[in-house]
């Protein structure tokens, strides 16, 4: 069951040398981290549109409530909508959308 297991899961999975930034989540080799936390924290957040909601669309996932005619909402580039307020706090700590922090 030894060789099964490291046939399921290589080892190199579990020895990534990379560090984790801080802003966006990312794995980065440890020469690159400087440079890549200035670019992360100089980069600036995305902008929105904002927008009166008319129709229920499901659930914000920063606060995990329901998105409910009347809120007012932020609609962001790639297309998802938040709550104002939630989106505003999340990025007082965020530069990218919570759902597409690749992004």
């Amino acid at each position: 069951t030894a060789q099964f297991h490291h046939i399921l899961f290589p080892t190199f999975l579990f020895s990534f040398p990379g560090i984790k930034c801080p802003v966006c989540s990312k794995f980065v080799m440890p020469d690159d981290i400087e440079c890549h936390l200035v670019m992360c924290l100089t980069k600036p957040r995305l902008s929105y549109n904002e927008d009166c909601l008319t129709d229920a669309k499901g659930e914000c996932v920063i606060c995990l409530e329901d998105l409910c005619p009347g809120d007012i909402i932020a609609r962001l580039p790639c297309l998802c909508i938040y709550h104002k307020g939630c989106i505003d706090k999340w990025f007082e700590v965020n530069r990218s959308c919570p759902e597409h922090p690749g992004d």
